[in-house]
This record gives C-alpha cells, sequence and structure tokens, in this order.
C-alpha cells in the first residue's frame, strides 16, 4: 500500500463509523514497516467518552498489537489535523510522522472547532478559561522523589 492508500482507509473509516452514529466523521491508521498495524475512528458517541477519538483509539490499539508504549518507526494517518489531545498523544507515542486530510479549519467549518484548545495551552495558568489551582504539591512531590530513587523504574 502506499500513502494516497492508507490515507483513503482513515477517510473510509471516518464515513462508516460516522454513518453508524459511532461519533464524528475522524478516521486514523497507524502504519509501521508499510503494513497497518492499527485502525481507529472517533467513538465519543458510542462509547460516551470524549477522549475517544480516532487518533487516540488508533495508538491504544497500536500500542496493543505491538505490546509496547511506544511507536517509534510508526505514521499516523489521520482523516483531520489532530486536535490538541490527539497531537500530544501523537508525540507522547513517539510516532515519526503525521499524515492528514482535511484541516483544522475545515473542521471548525462543520462545528468541531478546536482552535480555542491550542489558544488555552499557550495562555499562563492564570489566563485559561478553566480555573486550576494548586493544591497539596508538597504531598505530590514527595512520590516524585520516590519515583526519582526507585531502581526498577521504566522510563519514558
Amino acid at each position: 500500500m502506499n500513502q494516497n492508500e492508507f490515507m483513503k482507509r482513515a477517510i473510509d473509516l471516518s464515513r462508516e463509523h460516522m454513518n453508524l452514529n459511532h461519533g464524528g466523521p475522524f478516521g486514523a491508521v497507524i502504519v509501521k514497516n508499510g503494513k497497518i498495524i492499527s485502525e481507529g475512528w472517533n467513538q465519543v458517541f458510542s462509547s460516551h467518552d470524549p477522549t475517544a477519538h480516532a487518533e487516540i483509539q488508533a495508538i491504544r490499539k497500536a500500542a496493543q498489537n505491538l505490546n509496547c508504549f511506544e511507536l517509534t518507526g510508526a505514521e499516523i494517518y489521520t482523516s483531520c489535523e489532530p486536535c490538541p489531545m490527539c497531537l500530544a498523544a501523537i508525540y507522547w507515542a513517539r510516532i515519526d510522522k503525521i499524515y492528514y486530510a482535511n484541516t483544522r479549519q475545515d473542521a471548525a467549518e462543520i462545528s468541531f472547532d478546536d482552535d480555542f484548545i491550542y489558544q488555552e495551552v499557550s495562555k499562563a495558568i492564570q489566563d485559561r478559561k478553566i480555573p486550576m489551582q494548586q493544591v497539596l504539591r508538597k504531598d505530590a512531590l514527595e512520590v516524585f522523589k520516590e519515583w526519582q530513587n526507585k531502581e526498577d523504574k521504566t522510563l519514558y
């Protein structure tokens, strides 16, 4: 398969599962060594999970299929430019490259406007729409110190 075929599959997944009312019109496939290792589609409606975006679902399945938490060497094909949550997950998964079809502006035109989240992330904590308050930092730092000294930890 080639890039167009991988993207076509992501787009087909978006259409198919949108029509099954699983969620919005979004699909994704993850490819490694020229083969699809996982597929995902938006399942926000069907799972009652606001984080069940196509890219997140595909990342979860790829990690399970490969039995690892790192997807170095993989590429993701997504029917739309990833939202901030999905983009962050792609970075955490260490995926090498992102291919996308629709832009976030295209998504905004059909009421999937994530731009405000992109803007919120870059704001100072005190300027964000959702109030944030720090509580019990000293107690939480103790756990971080335990992690730092833990001899059998796995870094990621």
